[in-house]
């Protein structure tokens, strides 16, 4: 078949086309109903599975991290009741009320212990928190560095929570002495009806 008799062929007689041309013709709509499937049906299709493989690569990694958690279960309990005891050892180093002014007592021996002259203990309102009371103290002391250095070492040694802030050293111009300002901080634990009032 020449190319002159593709010329004379007519489009509304393609029964009497010849074979070659038929085939064509035949193959060329298998193609195009072909690609028409695919483009209404078939992409759709292939979206969606794209879409369901995203989401299982999602769900298998929550799966894992789940599954972790559950293998680690008994250590995380471990681990909170660990936690819940160290709590409940810190808790019993803040004082309650009767045992405050025993510790500004043990705090101001520590001081006159380490060789010491205190020119202000000045203990101020407590400052409530969430479960605990802050009661700051004033301290300005005389002595020099060894002597502050005993004063701190043996706050930190006492049995009850006691922390140092705002330390300011500076030369005494009439005796020579080194004088130390510093605002020492110690808590004490609320009791439920006080815990009830700070909210």
């Amino acid at each position: 078949m020449n190319l002159s008799e593709l010329n004379d062929l007519d489009i509304h007689n393609i029964a009497n086309w010849p074979m070659p041309a038929r085939v064509f013709v035949v193959a060329l709509a298998f193609v195009a109903v072909l690609g028409l499937g695919y483009w209404v049906d078939i992409k759709d299709q292939r979206a969606a599975l794209q879409q369901a493989e995203a989401k299982e690569q999602e769900l298998r990694q929550t799966f894992e991290l789940k599954a972790k958690k559950a293998a680690n279960l008994k250590a995380y309990e471990q681990q909170l009741a660990e936690m819940k005891e160290s709590f409940g050892a810190m808790l019993r180093q803040l004082p309650n009320k009767t045992e405050v002014a025993e510790l500004l007592v043990d705090i101001s021996q520590t001081g006159l212990a380490s060789g010491l002259e205190f020119e202000l203990f000045k203990p101020q309102a407590e400052v409530p928190k969430d479960f605990y009371a802050e009661l700051p103290i004033s301290i300005r002391v005389k002595g020099d560095y060894h002597e502050f250095g005993n004063f701190i070492s043996g706050v930190a040694a006492l049995p009850r929570i006691v922390t140092v802030h705002d330390i300011n050293i500076e030369p005494d111009k009439k005796d020579g002495k080194l004088t130390m300002d510093i605002l020492a901080k110690t808590y004490r634990y609320l009791d439920e009806q006080e815990e009830g009032g700070v909210q």
